[in-house]
């Protein structure tokens, strides 16, 4: 949760739907940068 904080203090949307909106493009982001620090394994041999 603190990692969402960072991307916005709060939500400037008032409408309900839009908030929600907004909190998903937050975590799509977040999980796009975990995906790019992933390492990628491979089996060697």
């Amino acid at each position: 949760m603190h990692c969402v904080k960072l991307l916005g203090h709060h939500l400037s949307a008032r409408d309900f739907d839009r908030q929600v909106a907004k909190f998903h493009i937050r975590v799509a982001v977040l999980n796009g940068f975990t995906a790019q620090g992933a390492p990628i394994t491979e089996v060697v041999g």
